[in-house]
């Protein structure tokens, strides 16, 4: 009760300044400014600032509103301009020209000098943005974006000119990641690594102020270039107000009393209050709550570890088939999720992207699952399969459920829990025979889902985890490259899904969904399967 009340009375006094911020004076009835700034929680807390360490969604969504990039994508994965307004790539798919708007400005800081405290973004800006992210001083967990680039240069203040070192389809969509987002040297020079929390951008909002551990303000950037499709303006919304509660129960009670607009994802604490098994809002907040669901690009799967050099049951593909056919994914996503996510049962790459198709997966059958089961038993001689899976405890009801199936078809399924930070480790140095992963979209290209199963990723070195080699496999990925033609890109993709599939290197579980919870006065908010926070176009109605 201490802790609920010491988050109360820390949200009342972020509201209360964030207002008071607004209208610039003291003496405000705050329910009647409250529809002008949006709330929300981060409960795994913020590190940075800086858009060249936002590498996971808690960086990402706050980056988002701050920074702009040279492109964008709109909600249905289409490349839209962003500061460049244009652009231009070669017929050999190495050359990309970039002509940038004249009207983006950082926000307003007195280092600018100028009369106006801020200055106009010219192409030699990106220059520099890119030069930090790719300085080893930095040491940008981003640099990796720019590992197939040759190079890239200034024309003048409005053209930026890119050359690649080979074709790459997707390198668009990389482009528009927050960590090629542009950043003024000035501004960065004089903070130094304290960037991250003096973050100055071009972005729909502004940074104002920082707390760590406590809240984040952002306010309107009243120099932010984008309008509305009728001339407006945008953002809509005067401020963003961010808070950290550590715990996902607290962050329930606080969005069930109305203290926060947005609850993000279904957490095992809360999911049955809200849901139902079949993925409907409870009738009972179906006044107060709006729920919003749309495709992620995220696939969530059982990897195996295929060096040859570890002499075990998951080196046999008729074990690694049995598991894939062992379990029932439509009562497992029904039973243990309340219906959010889509069973598996099409292959890795998940929907919402290009390359998704109907190839043959695999379907519930246990009495094929058996059989194989009791081929590997006859012709190995090992009488007593086994199998150890990796897990964290966040999904350990669906490792047990899968365990439990198993075992009916004959195979013993032992579950190790670790954390996840040992968990990572222990992928990257191949001492998991199997383990629970996640693989969520860097950029929205099937490419990125196929990335993990080519064999010159082995880690340490990149991501592919299992170690699955495929010559077939490595061939139409290498030619995927060099393929302009979108359709006939998309079948070479299809191809090697298919491949993953019959060499079952992994247990596809299910494809996740983006799962948002808003307040009813919440509008304009959409979804997007990479799940960012997209807040210029969102406003709030005032409550009666």
């Amino acid at each position: 009760m201490k802790s609920t009340h010491y988050s109360n009375i820390i949200h009342y006094l972020t509201i209360v300044y964030i207002l008071l911020t607004i209208v610039g004076c003291n003496n405000i009835n705050t329910k009647n400014k409250d529809h002008l700034v949006f709330r929300y929680n981060e409960y795994s807390n913020i590190k940075s600032l800086d858009p060249a360490f936002a590498r996971n969604p808690s960086i990402i969504w706050p980056t988002n509103q701050i920074f702009n990039s040279l492109v964008q994508f709109d909600d249905s994965l289409h490349v839209q301009p962003d500061i460049a307004k244009h652009w231009q790539i070669t017929e050999d798919g190495l050359t990309y020209t970039f002509t940038l708007r004249d009207d983006v400005f950082f926000h307003k800081h007195k280092l600018f000098k100028s009369k106006s405290n801020t200055r106009a973004v010219v192409a030699s800006d990106f220059t520099y943005s890119f030069d930090r992210l790719l300085d080893p001083k930095i040491a940008s967990p981003g640099n990796w974006v720019l590992k197939n680039v040759n190079s890239y240069k200034a024309i003048n203040d409005t053209i930026f000119e890119i050359k690649l070192k080979k074709p790459f389809p997707a390198f668009l969509g990389l482009m528009s990641m927050r960590y090629c987002s542009v950043v003024p040297k000035e501004i960065v020079q004089h903070y130094g690594n304290k960037f991250r929390s003096n973050p100055i951008g071009t972005g729909p909002f502004k940074f104002k102020l920082w707390e760590e551990n406590v809240k984040l303000v952002l306010r309107k950037n009243e120099l932010y270039f984008e309008k509305d499709k009728n001339g407006k303006q945008l953002p809509y919304l005067e401020a963003i107000a961010i808070t950290f509660l550590p715990e996902k129960q607290s962050e329930f009670l606080q969005f069930a009393k109305g203290n926060i607009d947005l609850l993000n994802s279904l957490d095992a604490s809360y999911k049955d209050e809200l849901l139902t098994p079949t993925g409907k809002l409870r009738a009972r907040y179906q006044d107060q709550i709006q729920l919003l669901k749309g495709p992620y690009l995220n696939s969530e799967y059982l990897g195996f570890y295929l060096d040859k050099k570890q002499n075990n049951a998951v080196q046999s593909k008729l074990i690694r088939k049995a598991v894939n056919y062992g379990f029932d994914r439509k009562k497992m996503i029904t039973y243990l999720k309340n219906g959010i996510g889509t069973p598996a049962i099409n292959g890795f790459i998940p929907m919402g992207l290009p390359g998704f198709a109907n190839i043959s997966g695999y379907e519930y059958n246990p009495l094929k699952s058996q059989k194989l089961i009791q081929e590997y038993i006859e012709t190995s001689g090992d009488l007593t399969p086994s199998i150890t899976l990796t897990t964290d405890s966040n999904y350990l009801s669906i490792c047990e459920f899968i365990q439990r199936e198993l075992e009916k078809s004959g195979l013993k399924v032992d579950i190790d829990v670790l954390p996840p930070s040992t968990i990572r480790e222990q992928k990257w140095s191949g001492k998991l025979n199997v383990f629970r992963a996640s693989w969520i979209a860097d950029y929205p290209d099937a490419e990125n889902f196929l990335s993990p199963y080519y064999s010159k990723n082995f880690t340490p070195n990149g991501p592919n985890y299992t170690h699955f080699k495929n010559e077939k496999f490595d061939q139409l990925y290498e030619e995927s490259f060099s393929i302009t033609d979108i359709e006939v890109r998309q079948q070479h993709y299809i191809k090697m899904d298919s491949i993953l599939m019959a060499n079952a290197p992994i247990v596809p579980l299910y494809y996740d969904q983006v799962t948002r919870f808003i307040q009813k006065n919440v509008k304009g908010m959409t979804t997007n399967p990479q799940n960012f926070l997209i807040l210029k176009r969102v406003w709030k109605e005032k409550v009666k």
